[in-house]
Parts: structure tokens; C-alpha cells; sequence
């Protein structure tokens, strides 16, 4: 056991060089940080004296990893959004009627006029023929536009519900449908506030679905909660509808299935416009901030070939129209044709300052979030507070330590301070783990290194107990450390094996900083096992080839 062959010692002191290498960075921890912000800004194009300054601050050819710091313990925003899914089906709805229009018309001369009748449930459709004896045709014709579910919960279901109730046909979601339209909403609104949030270049936000139709959102670093709210709070749909007219109040369409929206430069003027339309933010492609020709800040947009296709068609045969620039309800512009847009490139000016036109392409360059959230609850943590419990965690770990390295050494002397140092390895390979995967440390997570800390030594403890009972049997200080090691072994792996399987089933199960806790525990047995079966053995073979001693001050 204490012939450790070259190899073996040259990789269990690289591992330990390396531990201390990549850890490092956390004791700069500002200037690190301040480091590889600067590189971003310098990789997207960006480059100021201050920048390069802040680039100097770490040399780039050392590793710059650091451990992200939670929201508990950097400050930053907490926020529970509601999504409303059921907005979701009035938008089906809406896109469904040109299809059912058009498929009724085809058969005008039997069916006759086709209507769509005002519904209380706008995720409901409601359709009558002027030939009312020609209803039964005309269900079987619309029945067409249902399709088998795809998902494995709707197998042998339809998409749509479509029968009659008096004069009319009634189309809207199946249940089946339904269920997997919420589910879609729920991962499509996760995935577009996740890009919004790391649009932004903040750290590790924690984005997670909570129940049905919440979704919980933390992000360390932000300003407030509000700052949090005013970019992901917001839907950013944008829509171009053709223009039906203007009026002095919100009451004015003369169809209740027009749309008036205000103007978002005058309240007092509003526009009347077609309820389809013309395209829509999902075909956008790329948004920037930019300048108008008057100098004022604007935003730039770009559409895909179909977004693109239908805007050049709308364009050319409606020059000298007016249409309508819609954003979150309300008229950013409404500009007239004045001649075909084939390349599906545009502008949108108002009065933005650069901050908002900035924020208005992110949010457009994400996409739109497919339904509106309500916000059940908000928490700004100060950095103040995140500092105390930095400050607590700090005191807690350099007590557990202190304490933990007078106790082995006390107790087991000599032997004691080797197991001290190794110790002190594992606490840096455990922060060099946790740098290289880009964990969050929160203040579970600072909870979980001291722990290790503590059950560190464990190993040790058995170690040594055991070469001092071999010591006891009057057997030679070699044997005796050769013993102790190899019979302790067995009862070190039990002992960490069943603590590593309950840090698996708190990562499994559990979240947030619960997760934060099981990975600090997990990966602190991983690491304490190894310093004591194999750094505090490479240290007590390299005193023993050279001291020789004739026994073991335990």
C-alpha cells in the first residue's frame, strides 16, 4: 500500500496543482469577474479605455472560471408569474376563421353567404351559411380542417371540436388539444424569457416551470424586480394590419370584430383595423436599434422569406393604403404605401429614447411570448443583504475549519496536520469543480462546503484509528500504515456511497437551493475521498521513505 509508482504520484499532484490553479480566480473574485465582462464586450464588437483597462486587471492566459453567485447571495430579482395559456386559444381561433372562410366559399353557390356570429368564449368559433339547409354540408366541410394529435397523451384524438348548435357551426379546441396547447405555451414562454433574460448578459438566472401554469424566475446581479418586469413583463407581439380607418374613441368600429387600437404618440386618436394580420412578430428574423433619418431612435427589422413573401404582396397591391404598425396593442405607426417593400426589411419609428429602442429589439429579436402573464410575486434582495450572507457564509466556513484543523491536529499529531493539508486541497478542488461547471453556489450551497469540511476528516478518523489498533499488535510502522488504509477502505466507500446516493435524490428531487445544496455535498464526498485515500497517502509515503521512523506518534 505505500509503493505508489511514479505515474500515480505524478497524477495525484497534478490533480492537486490543477484544484489550486482553477480556484484561485475566486479569491479575485471582483477582478475576475470585471475581466471577463470585458472580453464579452470586447468579442460583440465593443472596446473603450475602460474596457481594456478592466481586461488588464487578470492576465488572460490564467484560468478565469468563477463560481456564479446566487441570487441570496449577490442580490438581484425574484419573481412568480401566472401564465394566462387560455389566451393562447382566442389566437387559434382567430387564425382559423380565413380557413374556414375560404373552404365555405369554394361552395358559395350551394351553401350560400358565409358569417362569423359574435361568441362570449373567444376560443370559441361560430359560423352560419345563408342556406341553412345546406348545414349539414357545410359541417362536413369544416370537419376537413381537423387533425389527428401528434403527442402521445392525444393518440387517437382530434384537434379540433367541430359540430352544430342551431343555425351554427361551432368550432374550438378539443380537451386533448387543449391540454397540449398549455403544455406548448408553458415550454415556448420558458424558452423566450430564458433568451430575454440572457439577451441582457445576466448569470445563471434560475428559469423554472412551477405547477400548471406558473413559472418562477430568478435572476442575481439585476437591479430590482422591476427592471426584471419591464423585460420579460411584456408580450412584444407585433402585428401589421391594414387599416380601416381613425376615430376620436374606442368605441368606434362599426363590426365588433374590428380592432381599435389607440396610438401609442396620441391617445386621443384611434385606429380601426382588419382583425387578420397582414404578418406577424413570429416571422421576424433579426431586430436591432438604429436611427431614423430625423436622428431619433428607432428600431430595424427583418422578416423570413415567407414573412417576407407576404409583406412584398400586401405592399404592392395596396399602395397608397395606409397600414398599421401594432405593438402590445397600441399603433406605433401607421404609415401609407407608397410602393412595393419586396425585401422584407423595415422600420419602426416613435418616440423611443436608445434605451427603450434597445430594449424594444431584444425583446423583439427573442420573440413574443405566447400569452400574458400576471405577476403573483416580486422580491428584490439588495447586494447589501447578498454581502451579509456572503460575509455569514465566509465566518461560518473559516470557524468550521479552524476548528476542524485544531481538532485533527491535536488529536493525531503529525499524522493530523497531513490530513490537515489535505483538507485544505479538497476545499480547492471543491471550488475548481464548481468553477469548471458553471455551478450557482447560493447560501444552501455554502452550507453544503461546510458540511464537508466536517465530514472530511471522516476518512482520516478511520485511517488512523485503524493504524493505531495495528500499531497496538506490536506490528512494524510500514505494515501498520499499510493495514490501516487498506482495511478502512471498505467502511470509507460505505459511508460516502450512502451520503452520495442521498445528495443524487435531493439533485433529483428536489430544486432551487436544494439542488444547490446537493451538488456542494456531492461533489465535496467525491473530493474528500479522494484526499484521503490518495493525497494524505502520497504525503505519509514521502515522510516515511524519508524519515524511516522506528514508530507512529498517533
Amino acid at each position: 500500500m505505500l509503493q505508489l509508482s511514479l505515474w500515480k504520484r505524478a497524477l495525484i499532484v497534478l490533480i492537486c496543482l490543477g484544484a489550486v490553479v482553477f480556484a484561485a480566480p475566486n479569491l479575485f473574485y471582483d477582478r475576475v469577474e470585471r475581466h471577463n465582462d470585458a472580453l464579452a464586450s470586447i468579442e460583440a464588437g465593443q472596446s473603450t479605455p475602460e474596457i481594456e483597462a478592466d481586461r488588464a486587471l487578470w492576465p488572460d492566459w490564467l484560468p478565469s472560471d468563477l463560481i456564479n453567485l446566487g441570487l441570496d447571495l449577490r442580490g438581484g430579482a425574484h419573481l412568480l408569474a401566472e401564465v394566462h395559456v387560455t389566451d393562447v386559444y382566442a389566437d387559434r381561433i382567430d387564425a382559423l376563421w380565413p380557413e374556414v372562410r375560404d373552404l365555405l366559399r369554394q361552395e358559395r353557390a350551394t351553401l350560400g353567404g358565409v358569417r362569423r356570429m359574435p361568441s362570449d368564449d373567444p376560443g370559441v368559433l361560430r359560423v352560419t351559411i345563408a342556406n341553412t339547409d345546406q348545414l349539414p354540408q357545410a359541417l362536413t366541410l369544416v370537419r376537413q380542417l381537423s387533425q389527428p394529435m401528434q403527442t402521445l397523451t392525444g393518440i387517437g384524438q382530434q384537434d379540433l371540436d367541430i359540430h352544430t348548435e342551431g343555425n351554427e357551426i361551432v368550432v374550438s379546441l378539443s380537451e386533448a388539444e387543449r391540454l397540449a396547447t398549455d403544455d406548448r405555451t408553458m415550454r415556448q414562454s420558458l424558452e423566450i424569457i430564458r433568451r430575454r433574460v440572457d439577451e441582457v448578459g445576466t448569470r445563471e438566472p434560475t428559469i423554472l416551470r412551477q405547477g400548471a401554469d406558473r413559472i418562477l424566475i430568478q435572476v442575481p446581479g439585476i437591479g430590482s424586480a422591476d427592471e426584471l418586469k419591464a423585460l420579460i413583463g411584456t408580450t412584444a407581439r407585433l402585428t401589421f394590419h391594414p387599416v380601416v380607418g381613425t376615430a376620436g374613441s374606442a368605441d368606434a368600429a362599426s363590426d365588433p370584430r374590428q380592432l381599435v387600437y389607440p396610438d401609442m404618440e396620441n391617445p386621443d386618436l384611434y385606429y380601426i383595423l382588419e382583425p387578420t394580420p397582414v404578418v406577424n412578430g413570429e416571422q421576424l428574423t433579426d431586430a436591432q436599434p438604429t436611427f431614423d433619418q430625423n436622428g431619433r431612435p428607432a428600431v430595424s427589422f427583418r422578416f423570413n422569406p415567407a414573412g417576407a413573401r407576404a409583406f412584398g404582396l400586401y405592399t404592392a397591391e395596396n399602395i397608397g393604403s395606409p397600414f398599421a404598425i401594432v405593438l402590445d396593442g397600441e399603433v406605433v405607426s401607421a404609415p401609407v404605401i407608397q410602393s412595393a417593400i419586396p425585401g422584407g426589411s423595415g422600420i419602426i419609428t416613435g418616440r423611443f429614447t436608445v434605451e427603450e429602442s434597445t430594449q424594444l429589439a431584444v425583446l423583439l429579436r427573442a420573440g413574443a411570448l405566447p400569452a400574458e402573464m400576471t405577476f403573483l410575486e416580486e422580491r428584490t434582495i439588495g447586494p447589501e443583504l447578498g454581502q451579509d450572507s456572503v460575509d455569514a457564509g465566509k465566518i461560518a466556513a473559516v470557524v468550521a475549519m479552524v476548528l476542524v484543523l485544531l481538532y485533527m491536529g491535536l488529536s493525531y499529531g503529525l499524522f493530523g496536520w497531513i490530513a490537515n493539508i489535505a483538507l485544505i486541497l479538497n476545499v480547492a478542488l471543491i471550488f475548481a469543480l464548481l468553477s469548471l461547471i458553471g455551478a450557482t453556489l447560493t447560501l444552501p450551497g455554502i452550507g453544503g462546503i461546510v458540511l464537508t469540511i466536517g465530514m472530511a476528516v471522516d476518512a482520516n478518523v478511520l485511517i488512523f484509528e485503524r493504524i493505531r489498533e495495528e500499531m497496538r499488535t506490536a506490528r512494524g510502522p510500514a505494515r501498520a500504515i499499510e493495514l490501516g488504509y487498506e482495511k478502512a477502505m471498505s467502511a470509507i466507500l460505505d459511508a460516502n456511497i450512502t451520503t452520495l446516493i442521498t445528495a443524487a435524490i435531493l439533485f433529483a428531487l428536489g430544486s432551487g437551493p436544494v439542488r444547490g445544496f446537493s451538488i456542494t455535498l456531492g461533489l465535496g464526498i467525491i473530493t474528500s475521498v479522494f484526499s484521503a485515500l490518495f493525497v494524505t497517502r502520497l504525503i505519509v509515503v514521502w515522510w516515511f521513505e524519508r524519515r524511516r521512523p522506528k514508530t507512529l506518534a498517533l
